[in-house]
């Protein structure tokens, strides 16, 4: 989502998930590209894609969310959208605190089950886009309640894991959710290129008071996305309408494919100058600082962190009977055509979430192969 606030523009670009497959952004591309098409014959490889999970475990958490229900989304208005990553608060004193954002539908959260999922990818592939444009043009907005968690930096030194971990969720019991504001979609893009398309979303925009945390994939976002719009829209992609704030930026960017605004005019493009050159603004300008505890550094550097407890506790506490039934089908279904040996490496690393989670999983691939 984009915020256009006073004090400029704030992306919160996020997922409707909590959490996400790697805690560790340089694995970003490897995980990319085992998701991607067989170099060689040019089709989905579920070898690929199983191959990698099973050897960075810390996707399990993430695994079993997209393969259950949560997975098929009746839409785009019946799910919750999270921030996923860690953030950090600074209030006007200057004291800070890291934050997780969470934003809850209003219209309740309901899924599809994959064969449904699967019908609709097929007869209509515009079933969400439809109806989340239907119900803003009849008036019936789409709302979303906006809340946060929030940590203090002694909890986060004291916490029982890596409060920056991508791949785990903080508890909503030890840290509930406080209600901040609602978010309300009531209007329609009037160009669907112009406002959707040409919009460039950047973790790294940030406005006062929300600032970055130790989360190292969030770290790597701030790089990544931005050299990403340059690539796809270009170095003056800010200028595009949909993308400006409120209020003009004054910079020295100068130049460059696609400028089309007054190109700074007869203003010189150093800084600093004494030709009336735009200054740094007050507070904006500044950053809170912090001490990182060492310990919090030290435990990013293990890939074999706790990575199963979570998901162990998805498993046994978050889903009724026919749930785990329905999310062994779907990952039988797909793991089942992987390679012998991989689906056995996949299989033990289940079994280290729930014995019965890979007994079922195990009897649905059997079933499969001997039909």
């Amino acid at each position: 989502m984009k915020y256009y606030t006073d004090e400029g523009n704030w992306d919160l670009v996020g997922n409707n998930a909590p959490i996400f497959f790697i805690r560790d952004p340089i694995l970003f591309p490897s995980f990319i590209h085992s998701q991607k098409r067989n170099p060689r014959t040019n089709l989905h490889d579920p070898n690929m894609v199983w191959d990698f999970v099973s050897l960075r475990p810390e996707a399990i958490n993430m695994i079993l969310r997209i393969f259950s229900d949560l997975g098929t989304p009746d839409g785009f208005r019946k799910m919750h959208g999270f921030g996923t990553n860690t953030f950090k608060l600074v209030n006007a004193n200057g004291t800070a605190v890291y934050c997780k954002f969470k934003l809850e539908s209003v219209q309740g959260v309901h899924n599809l089950t994959a064969e449904t999922a699967a019908k609709l990818a097929q007869e209509d592939p515009d079933y969400s886009t439809r109806d989340l444009f239907n119900a803003i043009e009849r008036g019936d907005f789409p709302k979303w309640i906006f809340k946060i968690q929030v940590m203090t930096f002694e909890q986060a030194a004291k916490y029982r894991y890596n409060p920056f971990d991508a791949t785990k969720t903080w508890s909503e019991a030890e840290f509930p959710l406080i209600t901040v504001g609602q978010v309300t979609l009531n209007k329609n893009p009037t160009n669907f290129f112009a406002q959707v398309e040409q919009a460039a979303f950047d973790p790294a925009r940030m406005v006062r008071g929300i600032e970055a945390s130790p989360d190292k994939l969030l770290q790597g976002r701030l790089f990544s996305y931005m050299d990403t719009q340059h690539h796809r829209l270009g170095p003056n992609h800010m200028l595009l309408p949909i993308n400006r704030p409120l209020k003009p930026a004054e910079n020295t960017q100068r130049d460059g494919l696609n400028q089309f605004g007054e190109n700074g005019g007869d203003s010189p493009n150093y800084y600093p100058n004494s030709f009336r050159g735009p200054e740094p603004t007050g507070k904006a300008a500044q950053e809170s600082q912090f001490v990182l505890e060492k310990e919090l550094v030290a435990r990013f550097e293990s890939g074999d962190d706790d990575n199963y407890s979570q998901p162990a506790d998805m498993w046994k506490n978050q889903l009724d009977q026919g749930a785990r039934k329905r999310l062994t089908e779907n990952i039988a279904a797909s793991l089942c055509q992987a390679l012998p040996r991989i689906q056995k490496r996949m299989l033990n690393e289940f079994g280290k979430v729930s014995k019965d989670l890979q007994r079922m999983i195990e009897q649905e691939i059997k079933k499969r192969q001997n039909y």
